[in-house]
C-alpha cells in the first residue's frame, strides 16, 4: 500500500547523515497502458517486411560479420563505410563520413518534405571478444537455435547493430511501398560509444543548427524481455570516472620501486595511504558520501517523476532483482519505493578495482611504491561532473591528502525527457499496440551520453524499442529473431514493423 508522504526540502535522515531523505507527496501513480494504443495501419509494407525477411536478416547478418571492435581500432573504418553506403543506397540525399579526433562518424540526412523531423543515433562499434563462445567465430553471423527460439548469435548482434539494422530495414520498406517517408531523418552514428563517447561531439558539431530544429531523438534498441515485458527509461544518470593514485614521494613511501616488506616499521606505505584517502569519502559502511556538498546540487523529484516513481513501486519485485543480481538484500533493507528512489537519486561513489605489489600465488613480502584505484561516481540530475570533480578534489586536499593524484578518464552530465513529449507519447502508443504496456521510469541508473541529445540539442530522446537479446559485452551476445512458441518477444518482422509504427505515430503525434 502506497502512503502520502510530504514533499519538503531535503532533510538529512540522520543528524550525522548528509544524505537528503526524499519524500513523496502523492499517491497518483502514471499508467502506461492508459495512452491509447497506435492504431495506423501500413499494411502494404508490412506486407513488404514478411515478404522480404529473410533478405532483412541476411542484412543483420551482413552488419555483425564486419568487424568494428573500437578498443583495437580493427574494422573501424570499413564499418562507418559501411553504415554511409547503406544510407546511400536507401537514399539518404546527404551523407557524410565525419573525420573526429578519434574514429571517424557517419552523418545522414533524408529530406521527405515533412513536417515532422526525428533524430536517429547509432552506434557502430563493438566490444573485443572473448576466448568462451559457443560459436567458433563470433563475427559469423550465425543463427543458432536457442531456448528462446532462432537467434542470431554474434557481437554486436543486440549491442547495437542488429536493431539498428532492423530500423533501417524498416525505413527500406517504407521506402519501397511508398517513395518517402512519414517524417524527415537524420542519421547520426559513431565509432567510440564502447570508449565513452569522446568525440560523438565532434561527429555533431557541424551539424548542431540543423539537428536542433528537429522533433526528437531516438535509439533503436532491444529491450523486451522473453516475457514480453517492457522497461522504458527516459534518461540517465551522469557520471564521473577517474583513478586516484598513492606514490611514495616527499610525504613518504619508496619513490622509485617497492622495498622489503621488513621496513614497513619507518617506511611509509602509499597503499594503505590510498585506502586511507578513499575511505575518507564514505561512512565506515561505504553506503553515505562524506565529501562535503556532494547531495547538495541533487534535485527533489518533479510532481511527473513522483508519479512515475509510484508506477515503477507498483510493479516492484525486489526479490526477484535480487535473484538476478546475486544480492542477498539492499542496503539498509530498503525495498519498493524506498529502493527505487535511493537508485534513481542518489549520487554513488564506487570503486571498480583497485591494486599495488605483488597480487601473484604464493608470498613475496614487499612494501609498494605506487597503489591505484579507479572510481567511478553515477550522478543524478543536478549534480555537474565539473562540481563533483571539484569537490572530491577539495575532500582530499582538506583531510590532508594533497598527494593523491586524481585523474579524470570520463565525465558528463545525466539526461532526462519528460514522459509528455510527443516522441514518448508515441513510443508508448506503439508499445501498447504489440501489447507491451511499458514500465516507465525518469531514468535509469546506469549512465550514457545522452545529454548530447537532450541537453546540446535541446530534444526529446528516447531508446528502446520491441525486440530481445542478450549477452552485451558478454560472450554468445545474441538477438532473436524467430520466437518460439510461448515466448512473448518480439521477432525481427514484429520489431521492423514497430518501427514503422514509430514513425508514422511520431508523424501523426500532437505538438505539445
Amino acid at each position: 500500500m502506497l502512503t502520502a508522504w510530504a514533499l519538503a526540502a531535503p532533510a538529512p535522515a540522520a543528524a550525522q547523515s548528509p544524505r537528503p531523505e526524499w519524500t513523496i507527496a502523492t499517491d497518483a501513480a502514471f499508467d502506461a497502458s492508459s495512452i491509447a494504443p497506435y492504431e495506423g495501419r501500413h499494411d502494404r509494407v508490412y506486407a513488404r517486411i514478411d515478404r522480404d525477411l529473410d533478405a532483412h536478416l541476411a542484412q543483420l547478418q551482413r552488419w555483425v560479420r564486419q568487424r568494428s571492435i573500437s578498443a583495437q581500432d580493427d574494422g573501424i573504418d570499413a564499418m562507418a563505410q559501411l553504415v554511409a553506403d547503406d544510407l546511400r543506397e536507401l537514399g539518404f540525399q546527404e551523407v557524410e563520413v565525419v573525420q573526429t579526433p578519434g574514429h571517424p562518424g557517419v552523418f545522414g540526412h533524408y529530406d521527405a518534405g515533412a513536417d515532422r523531423t526525428l533524430v536517429v543515433y547509432m552506434m557502430y562499434d563493438v566490444q573485443p571478444v572473448e576466448e568462451n563462445w559457443r560459436i567458433a567465430d563470433p563475427f559469423a553471423g550465425e543463427l543458432v537455435d536457442h531456448e528462446l527460439g532462432t537467434v542470431l548469435m554474434a557481437r554486436g548482434a543486440t549491442n547495437q547493430k542488429g536493431p539498428q539494422r532492423a530500423f533501417l530495414n524498416a525505413v527500406g520498406a517504407i521506402l519501397q511501398e511508398h517513395g518517402t517517408l512519414p517524417v524527415n531523418l537524420y542519421v547520426v552514428a559513431e565509432g567510440e560509444e564502447e570508449l565513452g563517447s569522446p568525440n560523438f561531439g565532434a561527429v555533431i558539431e557541424p551539424y548542431l543548427d540543423r539537428l536542433r530544429d528537429a522533433d526528437g531523438a531516438f535509439f533503436p534498441m532491444n529491450i523486451q524481455m522473453p516475457d514480453g515485458s517492457v522497461a522504458l527509461n527516459l534518461g540517465v544518470k551522469g557520471i564521473i570516472y577517474f583513478e586516484l593514485e598513492a606514490r611514495g614521494g616527499d610525504w613518504g613511501g619508496p619513490a622509485k620501486a617497492e622495498v622489503h616488506g621488513s621496513l614497513k616499521a619507518m617506511v611509509d606505505s602509499p597503499a594503505l595511504r590510498l585506502v586511507q584517502a578513499i575511505a575518507s569519502m564514505t561512512s565506515a559502511d561505504g553506503n553515505t558520501i562524506l565529501v562535503p556538498g556532494y547531495y547538495d546540487a541533487v534535485r527533489p523529484p518533479s510532481d511527473e517523476e513522483q508519479r512515475l516513481i509510484n508506477g515503477l513501486a507498483r510493479r516492484a519485485d525486489d526479490a526477484a532483482l535480487q535473484k538476478a543480481f546475486g544480492v542477498s538484500r539492499w542496503i539498509d533493507g530498503m525495498r519498493g519505493r524506498d529502493a527505487i528512489v535511493r537508485n534513481l537519486f542518489d549520487p554513488t561513489l564506487n570503486i571498480n578495482g583497485i591494486w599495488s605489489g605483488y597480487t601473484g600465488e604464493g608470498m613475496k613480502t614487499i612494501l609498494p611504491h605506487v597503489a591505484t584505484a579507479k572510481i567511478d561516481s553515477r550522478l543524478p540530475p543536478g549534480l555537474e561532473p565539473e562540481d563533483a570533480y571539484r569537490m572530491i578534489r577539495e575532500h582530499l586536499d582538506a583531510e590532508g591528502f594533497e598527494d593523491i593524484a586524481l585523474r579524470r578518464l570520463s565525465g558528463y552530465p545525466a539526461a532526462a525527457t519528460p514522459v509528455d513529449a510527443p516522441l514518448v507519447q508515441a513510443a508508448i502508443g506503439v508499445f501498447n499496440r504489440y501489447d507491451a504496456s511499458p514500465r516507465v521510469a525518469p531514468w535509469l541508473a546506469g549512465s550514457a551520453p545522452f545529454y548530447q541529445f537532450t541537453r546540446t540539442l535541446g530534444l526529446p530522446f528516447v531508446f528502446g524499442g520491441l525486440g530481445h537479446g542478450a549477452g552485451a559485452h558478454a560472450p554468445d551476445e545474441y538477438m532473436l529473431v524467430r520466437p518460439a512458441e510461448g515466448v512473448k518477444a518480439a521477432g525481427l518482422a514484429e520489431i521492423e514493423k514497430s518501427y514503422v509504427d514509430l514513425l508514422y505515430a511520431l508523424s501523426e503525434a500532437e505538438s505539445d
